[in-house]
């Protein structure tokens, strides 16, 4: 065994905690900042990944980590059902926003569970599709007004991506201060 390797391996076995947190720490720095990223890109799940971060942080470093503890988790979990709750509706609320009937809002609502499948592409334009579709198919609407749906949903869908940006940044803002400053 080479001396490199014999003291490294002592480095090892007599660091065990510290090698422990590094792992952890990195390991929630990366989720925090693909979560981030996720918000912009529809592929990743953002919020969820920021969610996992910081309850692997709480659950792993323990709560003496935290200056708030379980109030904390709950706060960042009541963000992320909100992120839920608003990335699911805002093309739909969009698109009644912009006029679409009954049947406009329920193709958004489809158009966008049928576009999961579909990867990116069928996550952005399943909700387009859909509503167009519908106002055209079963609300019996000219193109025109189906299409003022369609930029409903457009704006719906980039207004719930605003929504999430706010939503996460606030998930990471409440982490930051619980971990670094309240404690």
């Amino acid at each position: 065994m080479t001396p490199f390797l014999a003291a490294f391996l002592d480095f090892l076995a007599g660091s065990g905690e510290t090698l422990y947190e590094i792992s952890i720490w990195t390991t929630v720095v990366l989720l925090l900042v693909i979560g981030f990223l996720g918000t912009f890109l529809p592929i990743l799940p953002g919020t969820t990944l920021i969610l996992a971060g910081t309850y692997l942080f709480y659950f792993t470093m323990g709560w003496e980590s935290s200056g708030l503890a379980w109030p904390g988790l709950v706060f960042i979990g009541i963000l992320y059902a909100l992120s839920l709750f608003l990335d699911g509706l805002s093309g739909a609320l969009g698109a009644k926003w912009f006029g679409s009937s009954k049947w406009g809002i329920i193709g958004a609502i489809l158009g966008g569970i049928v576009g999961i499948f579909f990867g990116i592409p069928g996550l952005i334009l399943g909700p387009v599709v859909g509503v167009f579709l519908f106002e055209i198919f079963f609300a019996k609407k000219e193109v025109k007004d189906a299409s003022n749906s369609t930029v409903g949903t457009v704006v719906g869908g980039l207004a719930g991506i605003v929504a999430r940006v706010f939503l996460s940044l606030g998930m990471i803002g409440w982490f930051v201060v619980d971990v670094f400053l309240v404690n």
